[in-house]
């Protein structure tokens, strides 16, 4: 039986990871899958932690995790596609549609 700390050691690196990748990229889609790296992180730790308490809600948490993470890919995608198509390019430095 592979112990907690073991579980949690993997998804703390998993979600760091995505953090170091948000921080430092300018790419768009490089962001956009940090952050998809962040929420498996999280991900992982709900299931270890519903393994290791014998409980279902961790499960019920990931599958509200997944569907989020869906979500979040259809809208952010489309929303990357549009601005690409605006402005030719998705480095976040070069975007500023939002000014006025």
């Amino acid at each position: 039986m592979v112990p907690l700390s073991y579980f949690l050691i993997l998804s703390a690196t998993l979600f760091v990871l995505g953090i170091i990748g948000v921080l430092t990229r300018r790419n768009a889609l490089i962001v956009f899958m940090s952050i998809e790296l962040m929420l498996n992180g999280v991900a992982l730790s709900f299931i270890a932690f519903s393994r290791f308490l014998g409980s279902i809600e961790g499960q019920v948490f990931v599958f509200m995790v997944i569907t989020v993470a869906a979500a979040e890919a259809a809208v952010g995608l489309a929303i990357i596609i549009a601005i690409f198509r605006v402005k030719g390019t998705i480095n976040i430095d070069e975007i500023n549609l939002m000014k006025g």
